[in-house]
Order: structure tokens, then C-alpha cells, then sequence
């Protein structure tokens, strides 16, 4: 039974008015008559007297509006508890750097939602300025960054440590090179704009060497083809401890000691500074940055 035609019939009882009900339900007269008409076709019964005092029901229409009532209601209450629903529903948007995101951060969000299971998670992964600048324009409420971001609008709490490390393929005959020897071997370095170079070139400044004096083979956004071209012999390259350790015990890459480097760094969770964390937000920031948020990398 078709419930638009059933409700047409039922407007039209309580208007007892075509013209009426027509008007409520937005429909020209010839319109609502039709469908009171395909409703008659299809139960096989006439359901009103049509006269200019109105509509009056017959004995069959009497029994159709006393079920109308019922499964009009019912129709209501589904759609209301379908709201209410969505309405409650917890989705958790996370943005996060390609180091953690991509490595340590799903294990964790899976360990979340074992204990809150009723949060909907999403994560999406970019570089480090793209997340702040995803924060900035209200596109995502929650962030996590590599090194920290001097801004007046993000506040950061750091919630991971690791340190960037030279490696190469497994066959570098070098276990350990000099600080100066960095200049003159290939590197494949992270994209311009990203946080992971910024924080090299940090960590070199502070060792005097400026990043724009490295022998630069090629640069990528993707940490993962850089660990495929390092492994195949092709150049160096700094990465966070965190996204090679699987390689570094399977002997795909090479971990090249510097005398004297110091390469740490953090990550942090970034969030702008005049929001307020809806409950299960503030659930996830205690999470990520308690010992419960089991980091696997």
C-alpha cells in the first residue's frame, strides 16, 4: 500500500475539505483526487461521498482511516527515531601526519573503539601543513602533527617522541659517517612543504649545515616510495624511527650511524585554540595521550 496515497486520504479526512488538503499537502485538487482514487483502485473499496459540505467516510473508509491513524504514526516514529539517531551519533574526525597516520595511529584508533564502541572514527592522512591548515579552516576539529607549530590559533600537547634517522639499502658497506659526509651522498628527501623536511632542516641548522647544501636525488610525499627506492640501493634518506622499524628488523634497510647528530623531535596533538571538545572528543584527547592509546609501530 502506498503510504503517500494513504496520507493524502488521511489529510483530506481531517480537512474534510479536497480543496483543503490539496493546499496542505501542496497538491493541485485533480492531483490529491487522483491519488485518493489509485488508494480506492487499490483496496477495491469506495472510501469517501464526495458532496459540497464535504467528504464524508463510508463504511470501508471508516475502517482505513482507523488503520491510517496507526500506520501513519508508526511511519512518523520511525522517522523521528531515525533522527535521533544521526542526531546522537559520535563521529570522530581525526587528521593526522603521514608518520603516524599512516603507521602508528590505526592501531591505536582500533584499540579506541574497543573501548568505545560507540564512536565512528575517521581518519584521513596528509602532510603536516595540510592538517593545520585543515584545523585553521574549521575542516577538521582534531589534528596530529609532526614537530611542533608555532601559531597563535593551534595549541599542541605532545604525545609521541622519535628521532629522524639516515638509512640506506642493506648492501651500504658505511655502518657510520661524519656529519660533514651527509653533503655529498644522494638523498630523497620528504616533499618541500612538508613538516618532516622542516624538521630536518632544523636539526641540521643546529649542526650548521643548511638543507639547501644537500646533494637532494628526489623528493616525495609518499614515505612509503621512499623506503622502496632507498631499499633498492638508490640513495639515503632521513626518516622517522617509527615508520622504518619494520624494515630495520627485516634487514630491508640499513640504519647509518652519525657521530654527534642529535635528531629528536615529537609529535603532537593540534587542536585550535577556542574549541570546545564535544564529550567524546575530549574522551579521545585523554586517550592519545594516556599510556591506554597502545602506539604499534
Amino acid at each position: 500500500m502506498d503510504l503517500d496515497y494513504l496520507r493524502s486520504f488521511y489529510v483530506t479526512v481531517k480537512c474534510n475539505s479536497i480543496s483543503k488538503a490539496a493546499k496542505l499537502l501542496h497538491l493541485t485538487q485533480p492531483g490529491l483526487s487522483m491519488q485518493i482514487q489509485n488508494l480506492e483502485d487499490e483496496i477495491g473499496a469506495t472510501l469517501l461521498e464526495r458532496s459540497n459540505k464535504g467528504v464524508k467516510l463510508t463504511e470501508e473508509g471508516k475502517i482505513v482511516f482507523e488503520h491510517a491513524t496507526t500506520m501513519l504514526s508508526l511511519e512518523d516514529n520511525i522517522k523521528k527515531s531515525l533522527k535521533s539517531l544521526e542526531k546522537n551519533k559520535k563521529n570522530l574526525s581525526i587528521c593526522a601526519c603521514k608518520s603516524l597516520g599512516e603507521y602508528v595511529l590505526p592501531c591505536s584508533i582500533y584499540t579506541f573503539q574497543e573501548i568505545y564502541t560507540d564512536v565512528d572514527v575517521e581518519l584521513e592522512v596528509h602532510n603536516t601543513n595540510t592538517v593545520i591548515k585543515k584545523l585553521l579552516s574549521h575542516d577538521t576539529n582534531i589534528g596530529v602533527i609532526t614537530g611542533f607549530h608555532e601559531t597563535e590559533s593551534i595549541t599542541t600537547i605532545p604525545i609521541l617522541a622519535d628521532r629522524l634517522l639516515l638509512v640506506s639499502g642493506p648492501n651500504e658497506e658505511y655502518d657510520e659517517i661524519d656529519i660533514d659526509e651527509i653533503l655529498n651522498i644522494p638523498l630523497i628527501l620528504r616533499e618541500e612543504d612538508s613538516n618532516n623536511r622542516a624538521v630536518l632542516a632544523n636539526i641540521l641548522l643546529k649542526h650548521g649545515i643548511s638543507i639547501e647544501d644537500l646533494n637532494v636525488a628526489l623528493s616525495s610525499n609518499s614515505p612509503e616510495s621512499i623506503k622502496s627506492t632507498v631499499a633498492s640501493g638508490r640513495g639515503f634518506a632521513f626518516l622517522p624511527e617509527v615508520v622504518i622499524k619494520k624494515e630495520l628488523r627485516r634487514g630491508i634497510l640499513k640504519k647509518i650511524n652519525i657521530k654527534d647528530f642529535n635528531a629528536k623531535f615529537n609529535y603532537y596533538l593540534a587542536y585550535r585554540n577556542n574549541y570546545k571538545f564535544k564529550g567524546y572528543e575530549e574522551t579521545f584527547k585523554r586517550f592519545i595521550t594516556s599510556k591506554k592509546r597502545c602506539f604499534c609501530y
